[in-house]
């Protein structure tokens, strides 16, 4: 047999062999049991890929986000026989990997029940240690059709081939613009097919090889995301290198069901979506508008001090604003449908940018005002699908901290930088210290416009701010707006999920379509350059956020209610309301626990409540002019003179610190 040089490439290292030809990706990297996969050029193969003469070859760790990606999507594949086997009548919808594991949706008669799931994840364990293996075959779009005439959801997808991942999330895990390949799953011992699925791959070498999984739930999804098509059943789970990694995760995910918002917002009473008002449209009660309020009241007061000028705008506009703008050519589909009156369409406000390129063309403008801040918290609404509604974090009415900043060109680098300084400032005050910056740009796609001259311009200067900030950047091709290229703000909270929150954006087109002008020292007449910037991303998101970030406790300035007066007995209540009364002179939040409940009950509801400082007092403390504190943690300060007490509840609120 003839032999065939094939490089290897780890990380920097490269390594040249000589190998018989028909040597697979296995074989070169045989005894490496981490290793699931081969990268040859831009292209993943499986381990049974035999290398041509030439070829780099570059070894896939089960543990590296493509790994990983290869493991849970051969578990989707698991997941879909072990239902088949189970419910011979279910149709496969598609199958693929995301975010810390996978799923996979079915045309099931019934909805799985939870006795379901446990049954298909008993069959997947039976499956996986039969450790069949998953074997690539070529085919045609007329041969797959036959051979998959009883799968209707696997025939849309040959038929729609190359534009399949645009018409539905996770396609391309199955159907790409190439050669269509079917996976199928062989008995170790005959080679008898067990199983087999449309799919691109690439696929674990064996059902063995998946080390730990577990099934999460099941919910409804609508087949290729539209309201229009039947409405399947899918299956998430999630998969892990090892069991140790799984039950982490699963830890990790106990600990962020505690600190859902959703779950957190009704039992602390702060907000709540009733039915009445539809999906994604949340009511603020006392207690968390008292949180929202002190968050706007204190980004006003940064905004003022920092130049901005506050303006408002309509709820509501002519159609043929959003036109001009450009976003109902490009973003139709995020905007609530038209709202026809005096023979004419209205639409609500999806973006706030529109109208403040009215306020800035209400005038003439001279260069003497540039760089002109507007600021609004302005309301907009979105049509986000019912299913991917989410609490706060995605919602269809929200409040947008928003400024667009009219600058000239020279002034651009200056304000971009105290721009990315103030907004990383400002989230560090409400506590949070963990950031990355993502530099999304522009592809070769028709969804953006504009001058090739200014995306290069407003993308290097976007850069070059960034980097002043001494953070990590990382690229995001493709993922800029329609209009410019930005940079989104990525934090990660107190048990290391990252959030996107503020954005800020580069914007040489909306001036050129609004004919925005400025006359310069010259006389001549300019046009300005736009920057968007959103701070919190949106009021009720940060807001979201933030109350996962601390599990529902607060930090004092932002609590709903700082301090809690608890009596030993009711003849302690009168000597409380007066140190209340003399709290909330200093702008302090303090109430007084009257109620007919016992002291140790008052204590129990108070810490479920996750009120800052509970301050108790009995004989002694009223004898000596003094309270005592009880904190969150159960630990207690004894003895505190009253004034002593106030100014300590007063400094820890200054201050924006935790107690």
């Amino acid at each position: 047999m003839s032999d065939v040089r094939v490089i290897i490439q780890r990380d920097s290292e490269r390594e040249e062999r000589v190998v018989t030809t028909g040597t697979t990706a296995a074989e070169l990297f045989d005894g490496e049991r981490t290793i699931v996969a081969a990268r040859v050029g831009d292209e993943l193969k499986d381990l049974a890929y035999a290398p041509a003469d030439g070829e780099v070859v570059e070894p896939v760790e089960i543990s590296s986000e493509d790994g990983l990606n290869i493991l849970r999507h051969s578990t989707a594949h698991v997941m879909a026989q072990a239902v088949q086997e189970l419910f011979p009548d279910a149709k496969l919808g598609i199958g693929p990997p995301i975010r810390d594991g996978f799923y996979y949706d079915f045309d099931v008669a019934e909805p799985f029940t939870p006795e379901d799931l446990k049954r298909i994840e008993k069959k997947m364990q039976e499956i996986q240690k039969r450790g069949q293996r998953f074997s690539r075959r070529v085919t045609n779009d007329d041969d797959a059709r036959v051979e998959l005439a009883d799968e209707p959801y696997k025939l849309e997808l040959i038929g729609l081939k190359g534009n399949a991942a645009n018409a539905a999330d996770g396609a391309d895990a199955e159907v790409g613009a190439g050669e269509l390949t079917i996976y199928d799953n062989l008995d170790a011992k005959t080679g008898e097919l067990c199983w087999k699925d449309l799919c691109r791959g690439p696929h674990l070498p064996s059902t063995r090889n998946i080390p730990a999984f577990k099934l999460m739930r099941s919910a409804a999804a609508y087949w290729r995301g539209s309201e229009k098509n039947p409405q399947l059943q899918r299956i998430y789970g999630t998969a892990w290198p090892s069991k140790d990694e799984l039950k982490a995760h699963l830890e990790f995910l106990a600990e962020a069901e505690k600190r859902d918002h959703r779950k957190l917002g009704s039992e602390l009473d702060l907000f709540s979506f009733p039915e009445e008002l539809g999906p994604g449209l949340a009511v603020f009660h006392p207690k968390g508008g008292v949180i929202r309020k002190v968050m706007e009241d204190y980004s006003r007061r940064r905004h003022e001090v920092s130049g901005y000028e506050f303006v408002n705008t309509p709820h509501l506009s002519k159609e043929k604003l959003f036109e001009i703008s450009g976003h109902l050519p490009h973003y139709a589909d995020g905007m609530f449908p038209p709202i026809e009156f005096d023979e004419q369409n209205y639409r609500l406000k999806a973006m706030n940018c529109p109208m403040h390129n009215l306020i800035f063309k209400s005038r003439g403008r001279s260069y003497r005002e540039l760089p002109l801040r507007l600021f609004e918290f302005g309301t907009v609404y979105r049509y986000e699908k019912s299913g991917v509604v989410h609490g706060l974090t995605r919602s269809r009415g929200f409040t947008q901290d928003d400024a667009h900043i009219y600058c000239t060109k020279e002034q651009m680098a200056e304000e971009l930088d105290n721009l990315l300084t103030f907004v990383l400032d400002l989230l560090r005050d409400y506590g949070l210290t963990e950031f990355e910056l993502e530099l999304s740009t522009r592809d070769d796609s028709d969804k953006f416009i504009g001058e090739d001259e200014d995306w290069a311009e407003a993308t290097e200067a976007l850069r070059q701010a960034a980097e002043k900030q001494d953070l990590p950047l990382v690229p995001d091709p493709g993922g800029a707006a329609y209009y410019g290229p930005k940079i989104s703000v990525q934090v990660k909270d107190a048990i290391g999920r990252s959030w996107q929150m503020s954005t800020l954006q580069v914007d040489f087109n909306q001036p050129k379509r609004f004919g925005l002008e400025y006359t310069a020292a010259d006389g001549s007449r300019q046009q300005p350059v736009m920057l968007h910037r959103a701070l919190f991303g949106s009021i009720e998101r940060f807001f979201g956020v933030l109350l996962e970030h601390y599990a529902g406790a607060f930090p004092a300035w932002l609590a709903p209610v700082q301090a809690v007066g608890i009596p030993i007995g009711d003849a302690h209540i009168p000597y409380l309301r007066e140190f209340a009364e003399k709290a909330r002179a200093q702008g302090l939040r303090v109430e007084v626990d009257a109620s007919s409940d016992r002291m140790q009950k008052k204590i129990r509801n108070q810490q479920k409540a996750k009120v800052p400082f509970m301050v108790i007092a009995g004989d002694e403390d009223m004898e000596n002019g003094a309270v005592s504190f009880r904190y969150r943690d159960g630990s207690q300060e004894n003895g505190i003179p009253v004034d002593d007490a106030i100014a300590k509840i007063a400094k820890v609120v200054e201050e924006r610190v935790q107690v």
